[in-house]
């Protein structure tokens, strides 16, 4: 007698991520409970199984639900409010005084809303995120089914959210207490950068981190004025300084990691960090190229990240890949650096590994989480297609993602999300351009 299970889903290519260097044709994943619990030929499939709901998706692709490993959510309702800028005067002139009029627990719920549906359209599962307020961001994730890791921000100075570094890790771990049991919402430590912790601030993170086993998810080495200012007040680069208060471990998700040197990357590897490459908001910052590819080489977990929507502007990951791949071969002057696959395994394994889910999600495997995402192939512009990884990482884009699932529970079908609707998503965009105007 066929087994029942919950969904089936058939498509005419499978890219499973692992192991390295698989596409299936013409096969099915069977699913229950939220699990994957097989990936076999159709004719075996329909055999084996007798399905509650089966997807038929003869033109389609299925990878892993994509994982942004580095965004501001909240900070999509500023998309476009200060463009062409470097990253000092960007933050300095327009996003922390915006932040200082506006930032609200209303502010970043309606923001992550926003955020969440274009991620989900875009077939992002799961975003590693750094705001104020967290609540509201797991609201908001929470209502649309967007699975994430919520970044506990820690600043020396007050914001809107709390008045100091005790503050911020106060109502950070209130926040982390309050979600601690749901199924698809985590946290981690998020002290904003190097320039703005005190020593003891990150002494404190990473007693927390280890007593708490959350990752530590910080902008790290993402200018040179960073650097030199870091040399000017401490006498260090930010990573040896890191280093030097136990920040630097398997925990550590360092954001950007543009501007390092051997010694830097010996150091980081030692410990077995993680990085977020984050190549468009790099480039349109002019922070400059990361060496993802002596990164990736060192061993290093590197994964993508949008950055937020402010300084990208799109929360896009299938542009974050074709970007990662096309910089690393110009800035190191050879075609074969960063093939599609790594870009793809980038954009899922890798950033699953960094936040320490890579059991759970990244790749699709029987036991881990059914979070899915079905690209549609089947325009004239898409075709002939002679390898479907090839076509992920440079052909196709964001607009060809027709449905996508988290935990199995379908979130978008048919290019439709079926937890909000555009109207709604509309309106919460038109509100906050008219106050911003005010």
């Amino acid at each position: 007698m066929p087994t029942p299970v919950d969904l089936l889903i058939e498509a005419r290519w499978i890219i499973p991520v692992e192991p390295d260097d698989t596409t299936l044709e013409h096969h099915a994943i069977a699913v229950e409970r939220g699990k994957i619990v097989a990936i076999l030929p159709l004719a075996d499939a329909r055999a084996r199984f007798t399905a509650a709901k089966t997807v038929s998706l003869p033109e389609h692709i299925l990878i892993p639900g994509l994982i942004n490993l580095h965004c501001h959510a909240a900070m999509t309702l500023m998309r476009g409010l200060a463009d062409d800028l470097p990253l000092m005067r960007w933050l300095q002139e327009a996003i922390w005084p915006t932040e200082a009029r506006h930032a609200s627990h209303a502010f970043v719920r309606d923001g992550s809303l926003l955020a969440g549906a274009e991620m989900l359209r875009g077939g992002i599962t799961t975003c590693n995120d750094m705001y104020f307020f967290p609540e509201a961001t797991a609201e908001a994730f929470d209502r649309l089914g967007l699975r994430a890791v919520l970044g506990m921000t820690v600043l020396e100075f007050p914001s809107q959210y709390a008045a100091d570094a005790d503050d911020y890790l106060r109502k950070g771990l209130a926040t982390h207490d309050a979600w601690r049991d749901h199924p698809l919402i985590r946290f981690a430590l998020a002290p904003h950068a190097p320039y703005t912790v005190s020593n003891t601030s990150f002494e404190r993170i990473g007693a927390l981190a280890d007593e708490l086993e959350l990752p530590i998810h910080i902008h790290l080495h993402e200018t040179a004025g960073e650097i030199a200012d870091s040399l000017r007040d401490f006498g260090q680069r930010p990573i040896t300084r890191m280093e030097s208060l136990g920040i630097l471990g398997p925990n550590l998700i360092g954001v950007h990691a543009v501007h390092l040197t051997p010694e830097d990357m010996e150091r980081l590897a030692l410990h077995q960090c993680a990085i977020a490459h984050c190549p468009t908001s790099n480039m349109k910052l002019a922070s400059g190229a990361a060496p993802s590819t002596r990164l990736l080489d060192h061993g290093l977990a590197v994964g993508l990240g949008s950055d937020g929507a402010a300084s990208n502007n799109r929360l896009d990951l299938f542009r974050e890949m074709h970007q990662a791949s096309l910089l690393a071969k110009l800035s190191t002057g050879d075609a074969s650096a960063l093939p599609a696959r790594q870009a793809l395994r980038m954009a899922t394994l890798n950033g699953a590994r960094a936040l320490g889910l890579d059991k759970e999600i990244g790749s699709l495997l029987p036991g881990k989480a059914a979070d899915i995402c079905a690209i549609r192939i089947n325009d004239p512009d898409e075709l002939p297609c002679f390898d479907p990884v090839s076509h992920v990482v440079y052909v196709l884009g964001r607009h060809a993602v027709s449905d996508v699932w988290v935990d199995g529970q379908q979130r978008m079908e048919h290019g439709k999300l079926l937890q909000i609707t555009n109207t709604e998503l509309l309106g919460i965009a038109r509100l906050w351009q008219n106050r911003f105007r005010q």
